[in-house]
């Protein structure tokens, strides 16, 4: 196999249909023009090939801003025929053919192996698979000697590095080994070396049990979700769609795109449909709160999607939202079917149950999404799947919850400072761990001041939630429930989480039963992460004069514990957020309560933490059954002095009663009396019938759950 002069993901006719959108003002047109103007602030800058520095710091950062845009110059350089974007590439190449082998491995050291650029191999992954891709793209425009030198100096001994030195971690299966597969795939197509394109599809043994298809088959489960999240989604996307498009061109024997039951398409659509509706991404695991579809990966993947899966008006929406395509002969068919469509909406993904494990057997992740009467799209998001490996946070059954354009109850993401040097090399923080991991920082029951599986990431690795209902058929009750039985000792929990829509109500309300089976008596705290400002409260607190930590360690040892009150029936607790109200209901099955508002910061003598609110419901007893309700209503203005309908219309909450086989709940509006019954029975199914006797009454229902509503 010789070394290629020719580009590898473009074909000469591609090239021509993409030069025929320079200067239109369609998605393609903007895209480039773009890029154009991007890459020529960039050239401006002068050339730089810096040697080592800190991981956020200005020389790492070179490095990534020199491979994004080699890469950008080498198609810019096909579709305008501008000669200068190639002779960009070429001196960039130059000077990193001149210096790269004269560095040594990184000084600074990380727990991943280091590379000669970068203080992870990760990064340089990412920029061998860019670089590679630009230097086809202007080869033809070398000299035989100056492709001989790159490949020696360069991509040769990168090629070695990582399938010799750093052989063991090459088949790793991890977000960090498809970008590995996929740079040196690529890049050994570009030199010519086609034992390198097989040991990257099919492992270094040649066997099977590494490479991209080993990757694909157990990074993501039949659903198409990836583990690690959505965020680590969108990374480990790009490199998947951009090698699927090699493969297709330079081995379509593997006809890669209905490999695995179409795999490549499912993660697509599993990692756009988790998405909230203004675009951003659930910070579900390690994440950044601000992730989106606009991001590159994923313009790349709803790009590939339109060419290869079809069209329809929810990716068209995507498209709207990103406003721009991957350029390239992919995202030119998306820019053209955006053209012709008339009245382009935002996408509105259908509720969906993600199945995780490469069998779809270990939990799932639970997305259910419901309109209101103006057609805002409400979201739930439910985790009862896997731990998520490293970038796993313990926190089962946490949910979170959308509306107005906002996250309402929220979650906390990563405790890092992406690339801001002096925040710990822009790495994560200690306070990762020692908080926003932990479960009190998020939305579900801690028991007894500890983190679920007792942050054991071996032992949260091996469990997994247990998915007992997932119903969004109905177009005004939708729900989901979930077990998780082995998260703390000898101890069951169970979520049931629903939106219901009445007509009373001006939106869907959102009722939460979490019911914990244990032995003894423990403390259970169900944790609010919320946003805005505390409006009124149906009990009395006490504030704190001095404050103190609510705990010691597994997070509570960074919260403050700002005031508290004691409740004996439903606390109430409302709080404006933006433009909108909103009121939380709780109540436990035990005799008394207590509400603890809590801020985050303590502990955290470098202000790595953000100042975030939260409050707490905290119970004490055996089993125990909590519930409560969130209502959404009203609207406030501040520029004209409007508030409209701030108080709710939800009066309480009670639990009438609770057994291994069902849980009954008694909400109470102005007008009506709503009874919620749930099944717990493991096992049952949408046709069992479940009679639960209380305090000498029977109540009775058919299927997983019914919600029955009387007038009052």
């Amino acid at each position: 196999m010789n070394a290629i002069t020719q580009p590898i993901l473009l074909d000469e006719a591609e090239i021509v249909e993409l030069r025929k959108e320079v200067g239109r003002d369609s998605l393609m047109g903007r895209t480039i023009s773009a890029h154009v103007d991007d890459l020529e602030a960039f050239m401006q800058l002068g050339y730089d090939v810096p040697g080592h520095g800190e991981a956020g710091g200005y020389e790492h950062n070179r490095h990534k801003q020199n491979y994004t845009y080699m890469n950008l110059a080498g198609r810019l350089f096909l579709i305008t025929e501008e000669k200068k974007y190639a002779d960009f590439v070429t001196e960039l190449l130059e000077q990193y053919a001149d210096k790269y082998l004269t560095f040594d491995y990184h000084v600074q050291k990380n727990t991943n192996p280091t590379g000669r650029l970068f203080h992870q191999i990760l990064n340089e992954h990412v920029w061998l698979m860019y670089t590679s891709l630009a230097y086809s793209c202007v080869a033809s425009t070398l000299s035989e000697e100056q492709r001989q030198r790159f490949i020696d100096r360069i991509f040769d001994p990168m090629l070695e590095m990582f399938t010799v030195k750093y052989a063991h971690d090459f088949d790793r299966i991890h977000n960090h080994g498809i970008w590995a597969v996929a740079a040196v795939g690529i890049c050994g197509l570009a030199v010519g070396r086609k034992e390198y394109l097989e040991k990257s599809v099919f492992g270094l043994d040649n066997d099977g049990t590494g490479g991209f298809l080993a990757q694909i088959s157990q990074l993501f489960a039949p659903s198409g979700y990836y583990m690690e999240g959505p965020y680590y989604h969108r990374y480990a996307i790009r490199p998947t769609c951009v090698f699927a498009e090699v493969l297709n061109r330079h081995m379509p024997e593997l006809d890669i795109f209905n490999y695995k039951d179409g795999v490549i398409g499912n993660t697509v659509q599993a990692l756009l449909s988790t998405a909230y509706p203004n675009g951003d991404f659930p910070a579900l695991n390690d994440a950044s709160r601000t992730m989106g579809i606009t991001d590159m990966g994923v313009q790349v993947a709803v790009s590939q999607y339109a060419k290869h899966y079809g069209l329809d008006d929810n990716l068209i929406g995507m498209a709207k939202i990103q406003n721009r395509v991957w350029m390239h002969s992919c995202g030119l068919e998306l820019s053209r079917a955006f053209e012709k469509a008339e009245n382009v909406g935002m996408p509105f993904w259908p509720s969906v149950e993600l199945n995780e494990g490469p069998n779809g057997d270990k939990g799932a992740q639970g997305f259910v999404r419901m309109q209101d009467k103006n057609k805002d799209v409400f979201q739930l998001v439910m985790n009862y799947g896997q731990h998520g490996m490293g970038h796993g946070h313990f926190d089962t059954l946490g949910i979170t919850y959308f509306n107005r354009g906002q996250e309402v109850l929220r979650e906390y993401g990563f405790g890092r400072w992406v690339n801001v040097e002096p925040k710990f090399g822009g790495r994560y923080l200690d306070e990762n761990k020692s908080y926003a991991r932990q479960t009190i920082a998020h939305n579900a029951v801690t028991m007894d001041e500890t983190c679920q599986n007792y942050f054991d990431v071996e032992r949260a690795d091996n469990v997994h939630g247990k998915p007992h209902f997932f119903s969004a058929d109905n177009a005004v009750l939708k729900g989901m429930s979930a077990f998780a039985n082995d998260h703390y000792d000898n101890t069951e929990m169970q979520r049931s989480v629903f939106m219901l829509q009445t007509d009373e109500l001006e939106a869907p309300l959102l009722i939460d039963l979490y019911r914990i089976n244990a032995e003894g008596e423990h403390q259970y705290d169900l944790a609010q992460q919320y946003e805005g400002q505390i409006v009124r409260t149906n009990f009395e607190y006490t504030s704190a004069e001095e404050l103190e930590t609510l705990g010691d360690k597994h997070g509570y040892d960074h919260l403050w514990d700002v005031a508290r009150g004691t409740v004996e029936n439903t606390a109430l607790v409302s709080w404006l957020q933006g433009n909108n109200y909103y009121t939380w209901l709780g109540a436990s099955s035990n005799d008394s309560d207590e509400v603890i508002f809590t801020r985050s910061g303590a502990n955290d003598p470098s202000f790595n933490l953000r100042s975030e609110p939260s409050f707490i419901l905290r119970s004490k007893g055996e089993s125990t059954l909590f519930a409560s309700v969130l209502e959404t209503h009203g609207y406030f203005n501040e520029e004209f002095e409007q508030s409209v309908d701030a108080r709710g219309k939800v009066q309480s909450i009670n639990v009438i009663g609770f057994n291994d086989e069902g849980s009954v709940v008694e909400v109470l509006t102005e007008k009506t009396r709503i009874i919620v019954l749930v099944s717990n029975e493991q096992g049952a199914d949408e046709n069992a019938t479940h009679n639960v006797t209380i305090k000498d009454k029977t109540y009775s229902w058919s299927g997983y759950f019914a919600v029955e509503q009387e007038t009052l």
